[in-house]
């Protein structure tokens, strides 16, 4: 038995398919497909239940996969350990954010980080919250910086900013004339918003609840991109004049739209925001390097109000 087996069969588990398992382990499908069974020969058990369309494991494998995991999370555990005892801001630095987060905060925040830590190398990865919160857990990434709430056993989580949501409209749009947007004066917009499984869509229904489908309307007035979209792909809807959305404020002002075509508004008071923090394995030790992460994203400024073309 080795920890390559065992990452194998925790992937397999979580894919329920041989190949995107394979990809994801960067070997060939027959390599993974021969080490399960290998596995599964030692320990005279039958880990997974095969059928033509998917894997799945056993009761009994669920269990073994379980303890797969704890095992893997030592495993990094040590590899910690180890990277405690050197310059603990040389060492590469690996960090993840939401696909809402990442492409506003990581433009800043890597020539900020090198400033301030200019011989640790940073690698970046944009995903799903679920998606960096297994990662986070393999020690497949050092940090992640996520939306609120999140909650994950044996990680820490600390606030690094209030961001306020913003409403992105055409010129001419009805609403161009407010100085500040209602939720409830979106009822009647055909508002474009992201695909089911971005957090930040359900953030949005939840500050602006008149927009949640009913029994009556199970649309309602949602238009939802296509999925897989981003807020980018939101703005230039927007700008084609397909309706207006509602973003984070750091996602409004960066885009190669023309600023004379589109509007940024506030909402009125209460003014929705989300709670954008920083999470890390509690047995980390590179604390150092945290605070270093820490310190450059407060630099960077992404949570103070720049509503200058409101």
């Amino acid at each position: 038995m080795t920890l390559t087996e065992l990452r194998y069969i925790v992937t397999l588990a979580q894919e329920q398919h041989f190949g995107r398992a394979a990809d994801r382990c960067h070997v060939s499908q027959p390599t993974l497909s021969i080490a399960v069974k290998k596995l599964e020969e030692e320990l005279n058990v039958s880990i997974f239940e095969r059928s033509k369309t998917r894997v799945s494991p056993t009761p009994l494998g669920d269990t073994i996969i379980q303890q797969a995991q704890k095992v893997l999370e030592e495993a990094a555990a040590i590899k910690d350990i180890a990277s405690s005892g050197k310059n603990q801001l040389t060492s590469p630095f690996h960090i993840g954010a939401i696909f809402t987060i990442g492409p506003y905060l990581f433009p800043r925040l890597i020539p900020e980080l090198q400033r301030q830590a200019p011989q640790m190398p940073l690698y970046v990865e944009e995903s799903y919250t679920a998606t960096l919160r297994r990662r986070i857990r393999h020690g497949d990434l050092d940090a992640i910086v996520i939306a609120l709430p999140f909650t994950e056993a044996d990680v820490v989580t600390q606030p690094l900013y209030e961001e306020p949501f913003v409403v992105l409209m055409g010129k001419n749009h009805p609403l161009a004339g407010a100085k500040a947007i209602h939720p409830d004066e979106l009822t009647q917009c055909n508002v474009l918003l992201l695909g089911e499984g971005h957090c930040f869509r359900d953030q949005v229904l939840e500050a602006c609840p008149n927009l949640k489908p009913s029994l009556d309307d199970p649309r309602g007035n949602i238009r939802t991109a296509a999925e897989g979209s981003s807020l980018e792909t939101l703005k230039y809807m927007v700008a084609s004049g397909l309706g207006v959305t509602i973003l984070p404020q750091s996602a409004a002002m960066i885009g190669h739209y023309s600023a004379d075509d589109l509007l940024i508004k506030p909402f009125a008071d209460p003014v929705p925001y989300r709670t954008v923090a920083l999470a890390w394995r509690a047995s980390f030790p590179r604390l150092q390097a945290i605070d270093v992460i820490r310190e450059s994203i407060k630099h960077c400024k992404v949570g103070e109000s720049f509503l200058t073309k409101a």
